[in-house]
């Protein structure tokens, strides 16, 4: 294994905080990174990684050399795109909220890969924060503001959001005709993981935000149980309108309070600031950016 063949072996074990994870995503016996790192650690004289039987991790000098790796790693990748045609390749690891995965990325796939026939997707589904780095993931799209963190967020969409409710529900309860005429409503409560608690119904109203809190029997956590108790009756609920836009169109879910929508929701692709993108991740992003962009 040469030196540059080394370096890449080393990033990644550092990024992976695991020899055997490491091995995987390079298609690498376990032995051979574990060798490779042993020997570059005796030529360069110095301990690189601490060593635990749950972890591994960067040690000060370690830390220092993997940054010196990615400078020259980038550097070499962009040398080589710069004079060569060949088409992205390889595998992109890409985590999304599962309902967007469903609705927005999968039904275009054939497309992507129509034109990208060289790369190969694992799309994992979370609404959690991840550790991209460590995690292995190449980019991960949210919706809602990023806090604050080491990854560079770039917004590619503003996805409209809509309240509605079933027709059964409309016929014991009535239709709402303003926002802030909602006594004797009820709401499907939705318990969001950021804030720790019920989320309000949200209405717009001249660009300001207003908020309601409803009355619920019923209280959730994932987007699907949360649609289907709106199908139910169980209360007026507020989700993107591209989540529903089948349920509205066959007339299982109606549009309710259209002039005072809810915000629309913004969508970022998030990715890690301390390094270049491949060409395999910029088209990728390019390319949901525009299928976004459909539904915004």
């Amino acid at each position: 294994m040469d030196r540059i063949d080394t370096m890449r072996v080393f990033a990644r074990v550092v990024e992976r905080r695991s020899f055997i994870r490491a091995a995987e995503d390079l298609a690498l016996p376990a032995s051979t990174v574990t060798d490779a790192v042993k020997a570059l650690e005796a030529r360069l004289k110095v301990r690189l990684l601490h060593r635990t039987t749950r972890q591994v991790r960067a040690t000060l000098d370690g830390e220092a050399y993997y940054r010196r790796c990615l400078t020259i790693l980038e550097e070499i990748e962009e040398a080589e795109n710069a004079f060569s045609d060949t088409r992205p390749r390889g595998m992109l690891r890409v985590d999304v909220q599962g309902a967007q995965a469903r609705r927005l990325i999968i039904p275009a796939l054939p497309r992507f890969f129509a034109e990208y026939p060289d790369i190969t997707l694992s799309l994992s589904e979370t609404d959690r924060f991840i550790d991209l780095v460590g995690e292995g993931v190449d980019c991960a799209l949210r919706t809602g503001t990023p806090k604050d963190s080491d990854l560079i967020a770039r917004r590619i969409a503003l996805l409209p959001e809509t309240t509605i409710a079933s027709p059964d529900y409309l016929d014991r309860f009535g239709t709402p005709e303003r926002w802030d005429g909602l006594d004797g409503h009820r709401m499907v409560g939705f318990h969001s993981s950021a804030t720790g608690g019920v989320l309000p119904l949200e209405f717009m109203v001249r660009d300001t935000r207003r908020t309601v809190m409803l009355p619920s029997l019923l209280t959730v956590n994932g987007a699907d149980t949360y649609k289907e108790a709106a199908i139910q009756g169980l209360g007026l609920i507020q989700v993107p309108r591209y989540a529903v836009a089948r349920e509205l169109a066959a007339g299982t879910l109606v549009e309710c309070l259209p002039d005072t929508p809810p915000a629309a929701s913004p969508v970022h692709v998030l990715y890690p600031r301390n390094r270049q993108l491949s060409p395999r991740v910029r088209v990728f992003i390019d390319w949901v950016a525009k299928q976004y962009a459909g539904h915004a």
